[in-house]
């Protein structure tokens, strides 16, 4: 008789735990498919009240959902919508991602090729445990809210059909309600209470879709248009012969290394204080800012926009230019017949066909530059160590004929952690002496999570490769040596803040004065630091200027 009782009393427990379990199912999927529809794309507007405003798309949902007439017919329309919903949600994560990183959205078209570079990136300054852990998370991200959000707006349809009356009622006020406040433009928190984010971004990715499909022919079109491309090479850069040339980015070498209260002191010094060392050895440099095709990443994109004399912002443009027979800047010294050329690549460590377009006769990568120290996070080598094997295996030799070079410094790429610092240069060896300071430097993991110290440490790998790429210069070069450094694009918004431009300086040093002499209409600043109001040009627009400063002929190749 007790257990009978216990029982009968124990029903309507029950009861009453499955309904409370079915109204927290609902507010969840309720809760799920509202912020799915009201999140915004960037870091900067994900805010509170960013979520209290009414979705013109949820309250479509509740007018069609319960009216159809079949469960099957509603679960035909809920499973695809609470899909592409997730897949929409997916998105604007990727844009917050992008935007925070490289400065711009995710491109839908063009952009999953980079997650390979991400993952490498992350083993490589975190180690590959984190990085395998990363790809598993993320995967299971996207794979939680394709089904969370197609199971919860199937949950929703049951809900609203089985109370169609209430329903009806319900969307009426809801659906007055925002006509209302989009009419007179009410606000809560500065944002519209009437919003249509998911709308709005649904048609602004098909859009970027559009424009990319729309770009890539027109873009094939321009590159194949190229004002030196039939010049013959005995009218190119007539005025460097003889020259040693060197073409060097440094890594992250953006305005707000020059310019940043967190980094421009440091930096600043080390500029001054080289300007006055290089005056002493007989070197002089003027400088000025070019404005970057791509932020936070994607250096190639820089590059191939410096030598091209065209904006490659894009991966698909990258592939059409340097797949293509437009003349780069460093060919245009490899089609003379009058240099030798090479690349010094301490970050190549695949095989890389873009060296044909790059006009390079020999490519020193990272396993071809005798480096036997640690790693220094993402960049496999100190600058110092790459420059002296630069001179060690190409510059110091004996030739026939000058060199251009183009070198690739690392050593500031992010995170920043550790930050190599000089060593005797007659005492590298294979590049041991860096053992110990690797050893006794900052991990990623303590820096990539605090801003200011990421500041701090970017600010002193600048100062570092500035350092190493002058005292080289000092130390090796000569009379008939021209060096032109400038750095690939910003770093990330943590670092250089938020709204900064894409503005990088860029110095052409050289002991002859006929060398500056040719720039001089450019008005660039003496030294090299860039005055804050020095002339900024399009990254784009270098190639031509320089070209045409030094003596090339025009001639264009037909389309």
């Amino acid at each position: 008789m007790p257990a009978f009782t216990f029982l009968r009393r124990s029903r309507p427990d029950r009861a009453a735990v499955a309904r409370a379990a079915r109204h927290l199912t609902t507010a969840l999927a309720a809760a799920l498919v509202l912020g799915a529809l009201l999140l915004p794309n960037t870091l900067t507007a994900l805010a509170p009240g960013r979520f209290v405003r009414l979705p013109a798309e949820a309250v479509v949902g509740a007018v069609v959902l319960p009216w159809l007439p079949r469960p099957w017919a509603r679960r035909a329309v809920a499973v695809p919508t609470g899909l592409a919903l997730g897949a929409l949600t997916v998105l604007n994560l990727l844009d917050m991602g992008f935007t925070e990183y490289l400065g711009r959205r995710f491109n839908p078209v063009l952009d999953w090729e980079l997650f390979g570079d991400a993952r490498s990136y992350v083993a490589d300054s975190m180690g590959g445990t984190t990085a395998a852990w990363a790809a598993v998370g993320a995967v299971a991200l996207v794979v939680v809210l394709l089904a969370g959000l197609a199971l919860a707006t199937v949950r929703l349809g049951e809900v609203l059909a089985a109370h169609r009356a209430r329903t009806a009622k319900g969307a009426l006020l809801a659906g007055a309600a925002w006509i209302t406040c989009s009419v007179l433009g009410l606000q809560a928190f500065g944002v519209p209470l009437a919003a249509g984010q998911a709308a709005g971004a649904v048609g602004a990715e098909a859009r970027q879709v559009a424009d990319t499909l729309r770009d890539e022919a027109a873009f094939a079109k321009e590159a194949r248009t190229d004002p030196f491309g039939a010049t013959p090479p005995d009218l190119l850069v007539p005025a460097l012969r003889g020259k040693d040339m060197l073409f060097t980015f440094i890594e992250s070498y953006g305005r707000s290394a020059v310019e940043d209260p967190a980094t421009a002191p440091g930096v600043g010094r080390t500029l001054d204080a080289e300007t006055r060392a290089l005056a002493e050895a007989g070197f002089r440099a003027r400088s000025g800012w070019l404005t970057s095709a791509t932020y936070g990443g994607g250096s190639w994109l820089g590059h191939s926009t410096f030598l091209s004399g065209l904006w490659i912002d894009n991966q698909q443009r990258y592939r059409t230019v340097t797949s293509g027979d437009r003349l780069s800047l460093t060919r245009a010294f490899q089609k003379t017949g009058a240099w030798d050329t090479v690349g010094i690549m301490p970050g190549v460590r695949k095989v890389w066909p873009e060296a044909a377009w790059h006009g390079l006769d020999t490519v020193r990568d990272a396993a071809h530059l005798g480096y036997a120290g640690p790693r220094f996070s993402w960049s496999t080598m100190p600058d110092q160590y790459a420059l002296e094997a630069f001179q060690r295996l190409e510059h110091g030799r004996k030739r026939d004929r000058p060199l251009m070079a183009e070198v690739i410094l690392t050593s500031s790429h992010q995170p920043w952690a550790p930050v190599p610092h000089l060593v005797d240069w007659d005492a590298m060896g294979d590049g041991a002496p860096f053992g110990p300071i690797a050893a006794a430097g900052e991990r990623p993991a303590d820096v990539i999570p605090d801003q200011a110290a990421s500041r701090r440490a970017y600010g002193r790998s600048i100062e570092y490769s500035v350092t190493c790429l002058t005292q080289w210069l000092r130390r090796y070069g000569t009379d008939d040596t021209v060096l032109v450094f400038l750095g690939d694009h910003q770093p990330i918004a943590r670092v250089s803040g938020a709204g900064a431009s894409r503005d990088v300086p860029v110095s052409i040093v050289a002991k002859d004065p006929k060398v500056l002499d040719a720039v001089a209409r450019w008005g660039w600043t003496e030294g090299l630091k860039p005055a804050h109001d020095a002339p900024v040009w399009p990254m784009s627009a270098f190639r031509d200027r320089f070209l045409t400063a030094y003596g090339s002929t025009p001639r264009p190749s037909a389309e």
